[in-house]
């Protein structure tokens, strides 16, 4: 079982680095048509059709990726406190109720969507030579089927972490943070934060010993104390002896 969810991941995995190239040819296309606009005066009207499909296309191919790589938004502010099996729990009611009806429909009404403008041979009216918008359509049922597919795998995963009590493994790959490495800092920070304060409470003890001992030392050895006290003393010893 689990060399199969590793193969699912592995198939998101080569899908999203592909659609990443998208950026590339995305990123030439404005840059030349930028050129071509304010430099050479010569702007081209299916560019913002171009753009948005790529950039959709982009999008769509890229969400079985994100969701095997746990990168989709999440409110995990009490989440990741959870232990694993309620985590598991939580994952598993979610797929089941929103996850599944939703990519599902996605998926059914994708084809619909591209087989009727196959047919119509589907084109950008925007411009007299707007670029044909079928192919864009075909990755609608496409995204929701690699989407779906990713999903069996994090439902399958979630089913296993019930019974083991853990989550099971999954295909790694280049990220933009460390989240590991993140959360061994942290917690090395919190327990040097938690032995630094007992060494300070006693050093501060130390001192207020200290600070207790010098003021039995002053009031014990002759000193300015006495000479206060003496001199204190001295009136009162004249008057009892003074005539009245």
């Amino acid at each position: 079982m689990q060399t199969l969810l590793l193969a699912i991941d592995r198939i998101s995995t080569l899908i999203g680095q592909a659609a990443s190239w998208l950026i590339v040819a995305l990123t030439l296309m404005i840059s030349y048509e930028v050129f071509s606009r304010y430099v050479l005066s010569a702007p081209h009207a299916w560019v913002f059709d171009a753009s948005n499909m790529l950039y959709g296309g982009l999008f769509m191919l890229a969400g079985a990726y994100t969701l095997a790589k746990r990168g989709h938004v999440r409110g995990d502010i009490l989440y990741g406190y959870l232990p694993p099996r309620a985590q598991a729990s939580i994952d598993l009611v979610l797929y089941l109720v929103f996850f599944f009806p939703g990519v599902i429909a996605l998926a059914w009404a994708g084809i619909d969507f591209f087989q009727v403008s196959l047919a119509q041979n589907e084109h950008s009216s925007i411009a007299a030579d707007g670029p044909p918008i079928y192919p864009f359509k075909a990755v609608i049922p496409v995204a929701g089927a690699l989407l779906l597919l990713q999903g069996v795998a994090e439902t399958i995963r979630c089913v296993i972490c019930l019974k083991r009590g853990q989550w099971p493994m999954r295909e790694g790959d280049v990220e933009e943070v460390d989240v590991e490495k993140l959360k061994q800092m942290v917690s090395a920070d919190a327990a040097a934060g938690t032995v630094a304060t007992p060494a300070v409470a006693e050093g501060g003890g130390a001192r207020e010993e200290v600070g207790v001992r010098d003021s039995h030392d002053r009031l014990d050895a002759p000193g300015e104390g006495d000479e206060g006290a003496h001199r204190e003393d001295k009136p009162a010893r004249e008057t009892d002896g003074a005539p009245r």
